[in-house]
């Protein structure tokens, strides 16, 4: 070997060293701040706010940030559950995404068998608990990190409400907040480990109201002009219209309002809508004939309609050179093994539904995936204004599904922190990578703008409405 290229050698090593002990003392810190970190999970679980509504949850979050030397600007893009917390200064600007909105009708403690908790009506069944939390760990041990090694560089966390219908990052992205971010990091509970990039789909959301005339149901109905015909009237049409859209999409709907008693024809009515599919052109196409039909069901019955527009996400622009630093640095943390009494809890739950997953899996980190996801998120419109990344880990029993009492109930209890605790570590270690080597983030960039390609304008399926802060009421 010659001594230039033994000297490189030499030389690449010693840093190899230095970072990797570097990265177990940034773990170990984490580690040490377990006890606070699972006992804040525990309390926004136990508040279980909707979106928009998250006021205890935001609260806790924002202070626990500012006790760290967190700068914290609230109520942003419009909305008071919304936050930015700003440490550091200088770039690069690494953005953390934290998420911490429940989930209504499906309340559950955090036992193996269905029992929901009385007089709760809502519940974690999406895992935002953990969510936000683990990136308030991540982003603090990234503050420490930074201070203690005279870096340059800023970290900013966003609070982010309303991700479950609300779209509460696109209110952000549309207020440029993510303008002058470098790279974002995010994470999700799931009930496996693994980092990869992809896409989702995009999906538009909305409320029809109907407007008619009430009436005696039998003794003057002529009078009568329901707004729950037209209500059913539209989702007849609707289901007709599932035959003449493209295969992957999705389209879901509740009647929200439906009339008061059988014997008076109802003034009103409201039904919700969500309509997805793999392309947000896609989507706004389709929505348009959703609207159409209820235009046509108010004529029809000649009642009056009016829409609302509640939600609307891009579908998400993945990054591979970003997937793979996350995925490296995940297989650094590794995955976990249950005690006896989580592995008696997990049995229990596995047996309420059909899964080939094996509870052993939680100590596997799963390859580097490339993949078309089946649901939605406002991180969508993140990935089209800012180089993006996610992960999963299992805070929920393998074979798990989202938005389950299943995933209430193992996300309340130390299965999901400990799933929490790898996702904390795995973003701050990523982040880390990103404040020492510029050049992923020129990779990265580069990926980013090759793919969104040079005419690309970013446009809000919500369009220019305030946030729809009253959407879960």
């Amino acid at each position: 070997m010659k001594r230039t290229t033994l000297l490189v050698f030499l030389i690449t090593f010693h840093f190899t060293i230095l970072a990797q002990k570097t990265k177990q003392e940034v773990m170990r810190a984490i580690d040490a701040k377990t006890d606070l970190y699972a006992a804040a999970a525990k309390k926004i679980w136990g508040f279980a706010e909707v979106g928009f509504q998250e006021t205890q949850s935001t609260a806790l979050l924002q202070g626990i940030l500012k006790g760290a030397g967190f700068d914290i600007k609230d109520t942003v893009a419009g909305m008071p559950t919304a936050f930015v917390a700003t440490c550091g200064s200088g770039k690069p600007v690494i953005g953390i995404l934290g998420e911490f909105d429940a989930l209504p009708g499906v309340s559950q403690e955090a036992v193996s068998e269905l029992k929901p908790i009385p007089g709760q009506a809502a519940g974690h069944a999406c895992g935002h608990h953990l969510f936000g939390v683990a990136s308030t760990a991540s982003a603090i041990a990234l503050k420490d990190w930074l201070v203690a090694n005279k870096k340059s560089g800023t970290i900013r966390f966003f609070g982010t409400p309303a991700e479950e219908g609300g779209s509460g990052k696109v209110y952000m992205v549309r207020e440029g907040l993510f303008n002058d971010v470098d790279v974002v990091l995010n994470w999700h509970p799931s009930s496996s480990n693994s980092a990869g990039y992809g896409s989702s789909l995009a999906n538009k959301t909305g409320k029809f109201r109907f407007y008619g005339q009430a009436s005696h149901a039998a003794a003057a109905p002529e009078r009568g002009r329901s707004a729950l015909d037209a209500v059913e009237a539209m989702d007849v049409m609707v289901n007709m219209l599932r035959e003449h859209v493209p295969q992957e999409t999705r389209i879901h709907y509740v009647i929200t309002r439906g009339g008061e008693a059988p014997n008076v024809v109802p003034a009103f009515a409201e039904v919700y809508y969500y309509v997805r599919n793999p392309k947000r052109d896609n989507v706004k196409s389709i929505w348009e004939r959703i609207e159409r039909a209820a235009n046509g069901a108010a004529m029809g019955t000649d009642t009056r309609v009016e829409v609302e527009v509640t939600g609307g996400v891009h579908e998400l622009l993945g990054n591979e050179t970003l997937a793979k630093v996350m995925d490296a640095n995940l297989r650094i943390v590794g995955g976990y093994t249950y005690s006896p009494e989580e592995k008696e809890f997990a049995a229990k739950i596995q047996k309420t539904f059909t899964t080939e997953q094996q509870l052993e899996s939680t100590n596997i980190i799963q390859p580097l995936r490339t993949y078309d996801g089946s649901a939605s998120t406002d991180v969508g419109d993140v990935s089209w204004t800012v180089p993006t990344v996610g992960l999963g880990t299992a805070t929920w029993v393998p074979g798990t599904a989202a938005h389950s009492w299943q995933a209430v109930a193992a996300g309340g209890t130390s299965i999901g922190t400990k799933g929490m605790m790898i996702a904390a570590k795995t973003m701050a270690l990523a982040a880390i990578d990103l404040y020492t080597t510029p050049q992923i983030i020129i990779d990265a960039t580069a990926e980013f703008k090759r793919k969104r390609g040079e005419t690309f304008v970013y446009e809000a399926l919500i369009g220019d409405r305030k946030p729809a802060l009253d959407y879960r009421k």
